[in-house]
């Protein structure tokens, strides 16, 4: 039996082949029975975020810190993900916090240099946008008939010192030259501006001068066939337009008579091959197929890597006719190595998705998902946790539309303290039966685990409008409402509590709504148009959801 270590070495395996999918189920597998060691959680973070999983990334940091809180990598991971988020400022406390630990620690200075970097970058990104947008070429067109700027449009060294300051905006004010023609911009683009010049006002007189159309390329013509190459492709075409209307011994009749006149035409053989797939004889088609290579060989010929993954993709194409789509998607990964076609990529995806499914619906049987279900309730009892995961999980698998199995495999998982991996099995129970307030109370109490007391308020009271009387849900309500006011009595601040509630598009959409930001700005400057604000129901729930995530705090 592989062992917690052993899972870890088959994840970091994968991670360094670029394999994230399989090294995050690895990691998982080695947290599953070990949820204790940080670095399977600092590892599964780094897998996380090369997948482009900043979320799942900053939340198995997070794990990994409240582990280890002395571990400087776990801020490592965290700021990483952050910074992936473009939460640069919460990235860099990230980063500081661990350099509080280990002051001299590469990484974090490596990283704190980085997002520091990055965020004035963004700054920089966005004066330089706004410049670009002023000195784009239509808005420098309008200055054609300027009487001093006109003729300079021309002038290389003119359109120099404007693309300096496109990426230096801070050149304008020390270029009077570049201001003025700034506020020309300006008033050629809203005419009635004033206080920018005499004559500023007026529009533009039309550029006198005119660029020529550029001239057609005649194509050259393709060059004459030798007669019997000629006739061979007469009865190739023949063959082709015969293919299309689906009247395949007609077809191959047409094709052999083309390769008759051309034998040394090995490619007329792949549109043969092509006839026998349809007709539903693949072992022909690949047969057909490998002769090509064989015929070239014989004749000391090479085939160009073009026409040499057109046959390959053709015996994929009968292998997958033929229902072993393992051995197409092998072809089709050996003619990418030949010739890489963007559509014959999209095809293997698709193939693999389809494969994928097959594989899942074949495992469906619901009288094997219950008796994992009894196997994974027996090992839950017994508190051994890990088993009881493997046991669900595999009920799941057995029948995928069972809520309950998803709800017990999260309750699982609780135990273990994998949050992440719990909240979204009991995301899944709910996506299968949204009535169902077990697991309304079960992903209340996650949340509650994950600190974001607002989305546990919210589980909680739907479940009991669901069922009113539901002591799970109810005492979940209490112990809420209880943390939330503690907190807000304490005063202090909770910067992991913050971090989940910035991350959570609800919570960034109440603080971009222009009426609440007036409501928390009158809550400084004028309290009692604050208060007259929330007697309006809409927005005192916003208020109490800034409030129940921790945004903002009543003593």
């Amino acid at each position: 039996m592989s062992s917690a270590a052993d899972f870890k070495a088959k994840g970091n395996k994968h991670l360094q082949a670029g394999e994230y999918d399989e090294a995050i189920k690895a990691y998982t597998d080695a947290i599953n029975m070990d949820p204790k060691d940080h670095v399977f959680f600092s590892n599964r973070s780094a897998a996380y975020l090369s997948k482009g999983d900043a979320d799942s990334a900053l939340s198995d940091s997070q794990r990994c810190i409240q582990l280890k809180p002395d571990w400087p990598k776990g801020y490592v991971r965290k700021g990483a993900a952050l910074h992936s988020k473009r939460m640069y400022d919460e990235a860099m406390d990230a980063y500081n916090d661990g350099l509080k630990i280990a002051p001299e620690d590469a990484s974090l200075k490596s990283g704190l240099a980085d997002v520091e970097k990055a965020n004035n970058s963004h700054a920089a990104d966005r004066a330089a946008d706004a410049m670009n947008g002023f000195f784009a070429p239509d808005k420098l067109a309008m200055l054609a008939g300027h009487p001093k700027f006109g003729p300079k449009l021309n002038d290389p060294a003119f359109q120099q010192k404007i693309n300096l300051m496109k990426t230096n905006p801070n050149m304008m004010m020390q270029d009077p030259e570049m201001m003025e023609l700034f506020q020309a911009l300006i008033s050629g683009a809203m005419p009635g501006m004033s206080g920018m010049g005499d004559g500023m006002n007026e529009p533009f007189a039309p550029s006198p001068t005119s660029v020529p159309a550029p001239k057609k390329k005649v194509p050259e013509p393709e060059p004459e066939l030798p007669e019997d190459k000629k006739r061979s492709k007469e009865a190739k075409d023949r063959g082709n337009a015969l293919y299309k209307e689906r009247k395949f011994d007609e077809a191959l009749t047409a094709y052999a008579e083309a390769i008759e006149i051309d034998p040394s035409n090995y490619m007329l053989l792949s549109n043969k091959a092509a006839v026998y797939i349809e007709k539903g004889e693949t072992d022909t088609a690949i047969s057909i197929c490998e002769s090509i290579f064989d015929k070239a060989k014989e004749a000391g010929e090479s085939i160009s890597f073009e026409n040499k993954a057109k046959v390959l993709q053709r015996i994929a194409a009968a292998h997958v006719r033929s229902g072993d789509v393992p051995k197409g998607l092998e072809y089709y990964g050996k003619a990418q190595v030949e010739n890489f076609e963007k559509a014959v990529e999209r095809k293997i995806k698709n193939l693999e998705l389809d494969e994928k499914k097959r594989k899942i619906k074949e495992y469906i049987n619901p009288e094997e998902g219950l008796a994992a279900k009894e196997r994974g309730n027996q090992a839950f009892r017994d508190g051994d946790f890990p088993t009881a995961i493997k046991e669900y999980e595999d009920a799941t698998k057995r029948d995928p539309t069972n809520a309950p199995y998803h709800n017990n495999l999260a309750a699982a998982y609780t135990k273990m303290g994998v949050f992440n991996d719990a909240k979204r099995s009991v995301e899944k129970a709910l996506e299968i039966d949204k009535s169902y307030v077990k697991a309304w109370a079960k992903k209340g109490d996650i949340e509650f685990f994950m600190k974001e007391y607002h989305k546990s308020m919210d589980s909680y009271k739907a479940g009991l409008q669901l069922e009113p009387d539901n002591s799970l849900c109810k005492q979940g309500l209490q112990k809420v409402i209880m943390k939330i006011n503690e907190a807000n009595m304490d005063g202090s601040v909770d910067k992991e509590r913050q971090a989940h509630a910035m991350a959570d598009p609800e919570i960034q959409m109440i603080l971009q709504d222009p009426a609440i930001r007036q409501v928390l700005t009158d809550f400084q400057e004028n309290p009692k148009y604050a208060q007259q604000a929330m007697n309006d129901p809409v927005v005192s729930a916003k208020i109490q959801k800034l409030i129940s995530a921790g945004v903002l705090q009543v003593k």
